[in-house]
């Protein structure tokens, strides 16, 4: 992989039934390829860029100042040229393109770009982003071309949070929920049915030129089952499943599968408390899973084993040395040894605490109940008793403190974007490791691209020594697409992906008929 940097910091530092082909209307009146019908597993809950529509730079709405490109790095969007970093780091000039509109017609400038990043970090907005953007402490226009962001500590990975949707400045000041979905990106709202359907066309001013894929419609359908029974009977020319249900739906009627690799990591958080708080079962549940077996099986090799926070996404930043092996042996000698003994019913307890906890997966979705199955088979062939838990997110988040969840995340970025706000100290998980928070730290701060990964892979050593929760697999992403179209370019997918994200339409607005 390229430099996650742009080279002058090197330097310097996605219900509507129907299918689109070319011999069959869709339910829009459609017989050629200019519209494309989508499923996707997950509705946004906004499609404001402050509410954190489109956090991984691509939502079909909206520009930034960057995007990612299919190597990682980052490109001027918005920006005119690669954004410039002051010598000691503490801030960032960037200057803007011009001759660019947004949806509505009017201008972009610097003022919008002033507005929306105000509108993060201003407390009272309640922009669920902000804490993504920690270092950041003020934006302001140079000129009518430029502005400066200014940090409170160097911050390597600034450039890639750049990717922020920019919103026209006179729709901000008042709640964010009732900002209309305006920007200059390649396309445009046209309606949105929520809980069934999503509406897009394409922007005829787009700075980029007019998409020729026209209409994009994206169909909520959350169950991957129901999903794939909906595809092979060609409602859609394209969604996201499980590798094994992808196999199933994407041989006939002119489709194919597609498999991506990813930075998407699934593990097993571990929230503090006597059982999933305690230092020996987090080691112990870390030796007793086989990764490699739930790889092999459940994914059907669509995936690569885990145990860090650090995907082989980011090869640069990997310590091979920090991992936890396969060993049910050592894992039942550390539960011994911590005091932690088997009842009757096969079960540890220690001071009269079972070794019990709940495991939260989201229903429906196949892979991470799978994944759920066979971690609590693990835990019980050491003695503990992991009870599963199929919820929507409405139930999940209420309870991320108390109890675990198969969790999913990562990006192919940055290894600060993926780690810093997981473990460093606060999380969500209640974690705490003062040499993990050490190593992110000086990860963070590090200009040097060699130095950042020396301190990464210090992070992992820190981490293996003391777990905080158990990492299984970076899975590889499986879609079914229709073959009608050119311009499909393969990516390694972030955590958030699919119709309206990555995955193989991130790049949309470049796709042409066949």
């Amino acid at each position: 992989m390229r430099s996650l940097l742009p080279p002058l910091v090197v330097a310097a530092l996605l219900a509507a039934a129907g299918c689109t082909g070319t011999t069959t209307p869709s339910a829009e009146g459609t017989s050629d390829n200019s519209a494309l019908v989508l499923a996707d597993p997950v509705e946004p809950t906004s499609l404001n860029p402050l509410l954190g529509y489109g956090r991984e730079g691509v939502s079909k709405l909206y520009d930034g100042l960057v995007e990612h490109r299919a190597d990682g790095s980052v490109r001027p969007q918005l920006a005119a040229r690669a954004p410039t970093p002051a010598a000691d780091g503490l801030s960032w000039t960037v200057s803007l393109r011009e001759g660019v509109t947004f949806s509505d017609g009017t201008s972009f400038g610097p003022e919008d770009v002033v507005a929306t990043y105000r509108a993060l970090l201003d407390p009272a907005a309640g922009s669920t982003e902000r804490a993504a953007y920690a270092e950041l402490t003020g934006v302001e226009q140079l000129d009518v071309h430029t502005v400066r962001f200014t940090l409170a500590r160097p911050w390597a990975a600034f450039p890639h949070a750049l990717v922020l949707g920019i919103l026209p400045s006179e729709a901000l000041g008042g709640p964010l929920r009732d900002v209309r979905p305006v920007g200059t990106g390649p396309y445009k709202l046209v309606e949105w049915r929520k809980g069934d359907r999503l509406v897009l066309e394409a922007n005829p001013s787009y700075f980029g030129g007019e998409p020729e894929i026209r209409k994009l419609t994206v169909v909520f359908v959350p169950d991957d089952n129901t999903r794939a029974q909906r595809m092979r009977a060609g409602e859609f020319d394209g969604t996201e499943l499980p590798p094994r249900l992808a196999a199933s739906s994407g041989t006939a009627n002119g489709m194919t599968v597609l498999t991506h690799r990813s930075a998407d990591l699934r593990a097993v958080t571990l929230p503090g408390g006597p059982v999933t708080g305690d230092g020996a079962i987090r080691m112990a549940l870390n030796h007793a899973v086989d990764r490699e077996g739930m790889v092999d099986n459940l994914l059907g090799g669509k995936g690569s084993a885990a145990s860090t926070p650090v995907p082989d996404a980011l090869p640069e930043f990997v310590e091979t040395g920090a991992g936890f092996a396969h060993d049910k042996a050592l894992a039942e000698l550390l539960l011994d040894q911590a005091g932690w003994l088997r009842g009757p019913d096969g079960v540890r307890t220690r001071d009269g605490v079972a070794a019990r906890f709940t495991l939260m997966y989201p229903i429906g979705d196949v892979v991470r109940a799978d994944l759920a199955t066979a971690f609590a088979a693990d835990a019980k062939a050491v003695g503990i008793d992991v009870q599963l838990a199929g919820l929507g997110w409405d139930a999940v988040t209420p309870r991320l403190g108390a109890d675990a969840l198969l969790h999913g995340g990562g990006t192919p970025f940055d290894p600060d974007l993926m780690t810093y706000r997981s473990l460093h100290t606060p999380n969500p998980w209640g974690y705490s490791n003062p040499q993990v928070d050490a190593a992110l730290d000086v990860g963070r701060t590090l200009l040097d691209p060699a130095q950042r990964a020396a301190a990464y892979k210090q992070f992992q050593r820190a981490y293996a020594a003391a777990p905080g929760m158990v990492v299984l697999a970076a899975v590889q992403h499986t879609y079914v697409v229709r073959e009608n179209w050119n311009g499909y370019q393969e990516v390694v997918d972030p955590h958030v992906h699919g119709a309206l994200s990555w995955g193989p339409w991130w790049n949309l607005e470049k796709w042409t008929p066949r």
